[in-house]
């Protein structure tokens, strides 16, 4: 069975942001650490399994991480 990951656009496509957005989570060590790194140096390709970024997500303020304000009465 094959493995899929995600790379930065399709971590962008999941997520509904552009790809440049993502790429700059990634370059700041916003999203988590890759599940599969190929190649070496500049030219090496990042991967992340799509729970990886599920949760992630799910996690993070604004988009579900937060809890959310009870009205005061």
């Amino acid at each position: 069975m094959t493995i899929r990951y995600l790379t930065i656009a399709g971590i962008a496509n999941r997520l509904g942001i552009s790809p440049t957005t993502a790429k700059k989570y990634a370059d700041e060590g916003r999203l988590p650490e890759p599940d599969a790194v190929t190649g070496d140096g500049p030219k090496s390709v990042r991967g992340w399994l799509p729970e990886t970024i599920d949760v992630w997500n799910a996690a993070r303020p604004g988009h579900g991480g937060r809890p959310k304000k009870v009205p005061q009465d």
